[in-house]
């Protein structure tokens, strides 16, 4: 390979309210995965923001619409950061934005911190994640084959650790 990458073009239009000072998604880093997606709120939610009690859910608004090409997905996941200090993720992690979606951007946000938390007109709230997509058949058939796991459920395959349970 010659070292240029194909990257698919996201097309992305702004809400007709949307504070265009605010940067579109945007990857931080150059070996960044995700690109981090900003709170952006209507005229006159952008003072007060979005208060987010312990076990309060909201869609967040980012002001964008996207169109994500045929044969890929976004992918939209919580920050770490945002996660670990204050309990801020995403209920329906990884949220997914198809390819024939065109409606609002919006990032559904939990709070599983004890405290209340605010979120900024904006801060950022959310990375997407854009990644090929392969739609499978599915197909009835009289048995499966056979694997060294067999039908082992939930946590069958143990904890990882030497020793442990």
């Amino acid at each position: 390979m010659n070292g240029v990458r194909m990257q698919p073009l996201v097309s992305v239009v702004w809400e007709d309210w949307a504070d265009r000072t605010l940067p579109l998604p945007a990857y931080q880093t150059a070996g960044a995965a995700g690109a981090d997606l900003c709170a952006n709120f209507p005229p006159e939610l952008r003072e007060a923001g979005l208060v987010l009690a312990p076990m309060g859910r909201a869609i967040c608004p980012t002001g964008i619409r996207v169109a994500v090409p045929e044969g890929f997905e976004m992918q939209v996941r919580p920050r770490s950061g945002l996660a670990s200090k204050h309990g801020i993720t995403l209920p329906n992690t990884p949220g997914t934005i198809d390819s024939d979606y065109r409606g609002p951007l919006g990032v559904s946000l939990i709070n599983l911190g004890t405290e209340a938390y605010t979120i900024r007109h904006g801060d950022r709230v959310a990375q997407a994640v854009v990644s090929p997509v392969v739609q499978a058949g599915f197909a009835v058939v009289g048995a499966l084959d056979e694997t060294a796991r067999g039908v082992g459920g939930f946590g069958s395959t143990g904890l990882g650790a030497v020793g442990r349970s």
